[in-house]
């Protein structure tokens, strides 16, 4: 008879894991815990009773500002209507900064240690992906996750007016100025302050940081640095970046790029 109590313990607590969706999922990567609150809702747990699954939260809709793709996830930084930004981490996914989406609620897991990006997110929802419309397809539209190349960043705030300090030493510039002198920088050590605008983790084996600091102009394309590193900076940083700047480098694929600074080192400020 207590084997049979065991078992039938187990099969409970196995359910909501199972209908969450996590059976299809890799697991999550690292231990959080579960927010006060969900645990405040949780009632104690006494003789054989096996623990109620874990409170889910309301779909999450709103702006992507930033997607980073690793070890089997997406996680996608949403800017709310109100708002708060919340960091949902789903199956990997095709998403464009900018894009309106509406994911699927899930658990809320905070100070959450993710091995594969080195670094803890203060909250971060699980979720199964987008939620599907009558007809059974996502809301959001698949699009190639591709780089517009040197012209193609857009500020992760539209109406964002960033001034960036240039950075101090001989190797020292804006970046309007690298553009301007890119024949005669080319192959040369630079130094560049910026706030990163945008980032594209793990494509072709690299990491892809736009960065601006106000100087140059979005029509002309001399306004948006990319820098390839190893480092992952979140949108809205400040950072300085020390490398070297090439020219007219073509990655295919759409990453066609008249200015970059490759295996950039990033400090952030």
């Amino acid at each position: 008879m207590k084997r049979i109590a065991l078992a039938a313990a187990l099969t409970l607590v196995m359910a909501p894991v199972a209908a969450f969706g996590f059976g299809s999922m890799a697991s999550p990567p690292v231990q959080g815990t579960m927010s006060g609150a969900q645990q405040a809702a949780q009632p104690a747990v006494t003789g054989n009773t096996a623990p109620p699954a874990p409170e889910m939260t309301k779909n999450i809709t709103g702006r992507v500002v930033q997607t980073i793709d690793s070890g089997g996830y997406s996680y996608v930084l949403v800017k709310k209507k109100d708002g708060e930004k919340i960091w949902v981490a789903a199956p990997v996914m095709k998403v464009a900064v900018g894009e309106q989406v509406t994911f699927e609620g899930g658990m809320e897991m905070v100070n959450f240690q993710s091995s594969t990006l080195k670094r803890t997110f203060d909250k971060v929802i699980f979720s199964n992906g987008v939620v599907a419309d009558k007809k059974g397809k996502d809301e959001k539209k698949e699009s190639p996750q591709r780089s517009p190349g040197s012209q193609g960043a857009t500020v992760a705030v539209a109406d964002e007016k960033i001034k960036v300090k240039k950075a101090t030493g001989a190797n020292a510039y804006t970046i309007a100025e690298v553009f301007k002198k890119k024949d005669k920088l080319n192959k040369k050590a630079v130094t560049i302050n910026g706030k990163v605008v945008k980032v594209s983790s793990g494509i072709m084996n690299r990491n892809w940081i736009h960065i601006q600091d106000g100087t140059g102009n979005h029509t002309s394309g001399d306004n948006d640095l990319v820098v390839t590193s190893d480092a992952i900076p979140l949108v809205g940083d400040v950072v300085t970046v020390k490398g070297t700047l090439s020219t007219n480098r073509d990655f295919g694929g759409g990453y066609k790029y008249n200015v970059i600074i490759e295996k950039g080192a990033i400090t952030i400020k």
